[in-house]
């Protein structure tokens, strides 16, 4: 049966209701993988005290950063806008609010099969208008199937730790878990810029590493 939750601190042996003793464990599994996709956030931000003069400076350089994406052979359906806002900015002076203009901010999230492009899509993106980064990450399209592997290796630890917690206690365990309580999180490599680029930049180099994915169990075994 599956589900359930534990107030006890992992690993304290505890009296059931019904009379039964019980073992409580965490299992971790862990499996490490190179990813196969590449997912850069990036846009541009145009000022302007004038809206229509912003938004204008924004579609402008927006349409060459998508063009200089797909001149560099990335499909159509792999660049979408995932945010376009318009903002007021002010600066404050002697406790009043003085107007400074308007914020146009265009961004795009583009999705790479070719990780080893990473770079250079950042580096063409700049040149051709873009300003700022947000973010880099790694994934892979066979995430799903890797966590599974994770979740049988987080059971296979619990079960472990709870048969070195009944071989101290002398008591014989059963393996077959009363209860399993699943609690996941996926790590992926991630490099936060949220910063503006300046113009110029070059040959960005990004090492994707390996992704950890992990899966972790809470079990509670009788005795």
């Amino acid at each position: 049966m599956y589900g359930g939750y534990y107030p006890n601190p992992v690993g304290i042996p505890s009296q059931l209701s019904d009379g039964k003793q019980s073992i409580k464990v965490q299992g971790q599994g862990e499996v490490s993988l190179k990813p196969d996709i590449a997912q850069i956030n990036l846009g541009i931000i145009s000022e302007n005290k004038d809206l229509i003069s912003a938004q204008q400076e924004n579609a402008r350089k927006s349409q060459m950063v998508i063009q200089s994406l797909l001149a560099l052979g990335i499909p159509n359906n792999k660049i979408r806008t995932y945010d376009y806002r318009i903002d007021a900015d002010y600066d404050f002076k002697d406790g009043q609010q003085i107007f400074r203009g308007y914020k146009v901010t265009h961004l795009l999230e583009i999705k790479l099969n070719e990780l080893e492009k990473a770079g250079v899509t950042v580096d063409t993106a700049v040149k051709n208008g873009a300003n700022y980064v947000s973010r880099i990450e790694f994934k892979s399209s066979q995430k799903q199937q890797y966590y599974r592997q994770a979740l049988a290796a987080a059971v296979t630890d619990a079960i472990e730790k709870a048969e070195v917690i009944a071989g101290v206690l002398r008591v014989q365990l059963n393996r077959i878990p009363y209860l399993v309580s699943e609690v996941t999180g996926t790590l992926s490599p991630v490099f936060e810029e949220q910063t503006t680029f300046v113009k110029g930049v070059s040959t960005t180099t990004f090492e994707p590493g390996e992704i950890s994915i992990k899966a972790t169990v809470h079990a509670e075994f009788h005795f």
